[in-house]
C-alpha cells in the first residue's frame, strides 16, 4: 500500500469544483484510491472517486489528506492526485 499526504489549496477546500475535478481523476485510474484526513485510522478512509464521499469529508483550505492506493502504477497515481489537491482550482 502507498501513500501519499496533500494539503488542500483550494479555498473552499474540498467542495463542489474541486471535488468533482479530484473525483473525476481518481475515477479514471485502473486502481482503488482512498482518502482520509491525516491521523485518521487508515480503515475509515473512503473512496476518493466518489464525490458524495469527498464532500462528506469536510476538508477544507490547509487541511493535509492521506491518499493510498495499491498495485501497479500506485505511486504515479498519488502524485497525479496530490497535486489535483494542491492546486487552487478557486483562483
Amino acid at each position: 500500500m502507498i501513500e501519499r499526504t496533500a494539503t488542500i489549496a483550494s479555498t473552499v477546500g474540498l467542495h463542489a469544483r474541486p471535488a468533482a475535478i479530484f473525483a473525476e481523476a481518481a475515477g479514471d485510474l485502473p486502481l482503488e484510491v482512498t482518502i482520509a484526513r491525516a491521523g485518521e485510522p487508515a480503515e475509515d478512509a473512503l473512496d476518493a472517486a466518489s464525490i458524495l464521499a469527498l464532500m462528506g469529508l469536510g476538508a477544507a483550505h490547509g487541511d493535509v489528506v492521506v491518499l493510498r492506493a495499491a498495485g501497479d502504477g500506485a505511486e504515479a497515481a498519488l502524485e497525479t492526485l496530490a497535486r489535483i489537491l494542491e492546486t487552487n482550482h478557486d483562483a
